[in-house]
This record gives structure tokens, sequence and C-alpha cells, in this order.
């Protein structure tokens, strides 16, 4: 036991000083952590120590949002006429119960015989497995709470970002990024705009698991591992102005999309539809034009003769290209809701991302009904209704 744990000291005093190695993070640029040592010069030098707020951040950012949610955008929902009304529990049955951990959708075959061993029609069983599926997804007001608390949050920090960066040279022309590296000053009004973007991603990869389930859980999670890696490379390595960019242009399309399912919620479908219409546009511009061409182009084409081509370097750009490459999976999706919702005439746009509760109301023969005429005959127009991604 001794020598296991003796080697595994050996292999982590290695990695970490590779790591934290000169030639990890600056290759060959001349460039060393003496550099980083704050002088009397007036210039703030980020130090890898800082991140300890950012997880004190995450704290509180996590029970503010708990404290929003529940006195501020449940009241509000409440006031628009939304209701935390929870499906109907199925009765119990533990031989059902055992059989649904194993297969939330048992086909036909084993529909056939869960009810030899129930003692219960077929009709009966499919309406147990529908109730039982309803009792996972969350209420129409947990939906609400979270997409308000969302935001709030990315509408909040965008204005400030940009009010944070407006005067700065690099928010004009990403060549800035790299001049003067790496000797950049860290004013406090970045370092707290580093440390609560950090801090709230931070609580995102961990709220994911208790928020609301959607059909692209690990490529969202996938999503804030690599913008925390990224934000926590860039303070370490001062790589901070291009860091703040790649904020400021992601927030400043999230908080549409969170806005657009805050009027679906509320049944106002046509502003959720004007929503839409703005965040698709913004995400095209933002995330497939400026992101890109602005920010990829200056990490791979301007940043090596000034940073060097160390290891984190390439860390630094494949990143960067993985963020890239799940924002055009996303957008094949707002293309179908586009192409689908507006060109083929639908007339609804809800969330693909997340389920929608089962009807298991049924009529005398055992077939599931529609709550009346006017919606059913919605149903059958919009079958194959197309829903929006957030």
């Amino acid at each position: 036991m001794e020598v296991c744990v003796m080697i595994m000291m050996e292999v982590y005093n290695y990695v970490r000083t590779i790591f934290w190695s000169e030639w990890f993070w600056f290759g060959g640029s001349g460039h060393s952590w003496v550099d980083f040592i704050d002088k009397d010069d007036g210039i703030r030098h980020p130090q890898y120590t800082d991140l300890r707020w950012a997880l004190y951040l995450g704290l509180v950012i996590f029970l503010i949002r708990k404290i929003a949610e529940r006195y501020v955008a449940a009241p509000i929902g409440r006031l628009f006429g939304i209701r935390d009304t929870k499906p109907r529990k199925p009765p119990p049955n533990p031989v059902l119960e055992n059989a649904f951990r194993c297969h939330k959708f048992p086909d036909h075959d084993k529909m056939q015989n869960l009810s030899k061993q129930t003692d219960l029609s077929t009709r009966k069983v499919e309406r147990w497995f529908r109730m039982r599926r309803n009792q996972d997804r969350p209420s129409l007001m947990k939906r609400f709470t979270e997409a308000a608390w969302r935001f709030a949050f990315y509408f909040s920090v965008f204005i400030y970002g940009v009010v944070v960066l407006w005067d700065k040279p690099w928010f004009a022309d990403s060549t800035n990024c790299w001049v003067g590296y790496p000797h950049h000053h860290i004013p406090p009004s970045i370092f707290w705009y580093y440390m609560i973007e950090i801090g709230f991603y931070s609580s995102l990869m961990f709220s994911q698991f208790i928020d609301v389930k959607r059909k692209d859980f690990w490529e969202m999670f996938t999503h804030h591992v690599a913008t925390m890696l990224l934000l926590c490379f860039s303070w370490s390595g001062n790589f901070v102005r291009v860091g703040t960019l790649v904020l400021v242009i992601h927030d400043a399309v999230d908080f549409w999309m969170e806005a657009a399912k805050m009027a679906k919620y509320l049944k106002a479908q046509r502003l959720c539809d004007v929503l839409f219409a703005i965040f698709g546009i913004v995400w095209f511009v933002t995330r497939l034009v400026i992101f890109p061409v602005r920010i990829i182009a200056s990490t791979l084409f301007y940043a090596h003769p000034i940073v060097g081509f160390g290891p984190v370097y390439y860390t630094y750009n494949i990143l960067l290209i993985s963020l890239q490459i799940l924002h055009c999976v996303w957008t094949v999706l707002i293309i179908r809701v586009l192409y689908f919702g507006w060109y083929k005439n639908r007339k609804e746009v809800t969330d693909i991302r997340s389920s929608e509760e089962e009807n298991v109301s049924e009529d005398e023969n055992g077939h599931a009904i529609q709550p009346n005429n006017n919606h059913n005959h919605n149903h059958n127009h919009n079958h194959n209704k197309v829903k929006a991604v957030s």
C-alpha cells in the first residue's frame, strides 16, 4: 500500500512539474513566470491563486439563483397564470417500477409480458408507464423560473461586460489581445467580470444535474467544461483579453433564447416567435461570424509569435475549436426551427431539448385523447411541429 502511495505521489509531482513548467505555458517565446510577478509599475498580473474567488462566487451565485427563482421568478409566473402542478402519481406497483428502471419505453412484447405478470390489461400497463414517465418531467413553473434566472444573469452580465470593455483597445481590434503580452494590467472591473463568469459556469456544471434535463445534456456539459477550462487557462496564462471577448460574444446571444422560452411558457406565442427570430440572427452573427473570424483566427495566426508554441497554445486552440463545433451542431437545430417553423408554416414552436408531458387521459377504448376538440385539431394539423433549442 505504501509503495502504491509513493508511486502515485511521484506521478503527481512529475505531472505537476510538467504542467507548471515554462515550456508547457510559454514554449520558446522567452517568457517566464517571473514576468507575472507584480512590481511597482502599476501593472496587476493575474495569479492562478485568484481562481479561489471563482469557487466562492460559484456558491454565492447558486444561492442567489435559488432565492431568485423562489421569491422573484415564481411569484411572477403565478401572476401570469403559471401553476406549479405536478402530474398524477401512478398506483404503486413494484413489478412495473422495477421494469421502469430498466426500460422507460418498453416495446410491445415487454408490455405483454408485464401485463401477464401484473394481471393488468396492456392498456393499463401502457397508461402506468406514461404516468410514471411524467413524474420525471419538470413542471412548467420549474422551467419558467430556470429560464427567468438565466435570462436575468445573462442579460446583466452582458451589459456589464460591454460597459467594462467598451473603451478597451482589444474590444474593437482583437489583435490588441496580444500586444504587450504578458504585461497586461488586470483592473478590478475585469477581475470581477472574470471571477463572476467562472463562478457562474462552475455552478452550471454541477446544477445541470438537478436542472431541467434536456436531450443535449452531454453536449451542454461538454460546453461548460470547455468554457471552464478556457477561462481557467486564460486567467493563469494572462490570456484574459481574448477571454473577455469570448465571454461577451457568448453572453450576447444567450439571454434572447431564455426570453423566448419565458414567452413560450407564458403562452405569448407571437412574442416567442419574434424573440426566437432575433436569437437566430444574433446567434449567426456572434457564433458563426465574429467568434471564428475574430477570436479563433486571432489565436491561431496572431498569438503564436508572441506567446510561443507551448502545449497551452495548442490546448487553448483545441478548446476554442471544440466550442465552434458545438456551435455548428446547435446551428443545425436552429436552422430546423427556422425552416420548418416559418417556411413550412407551422404554428407552434417548442423546446426539442425538453420532454413534453404525455397525455394520460383515455376514451372508453383506452386510447389517449386530447382535452378538447380545438386542441385536437391543432394537434392533427401540426403533428410534426418543430421545436426550438435553447
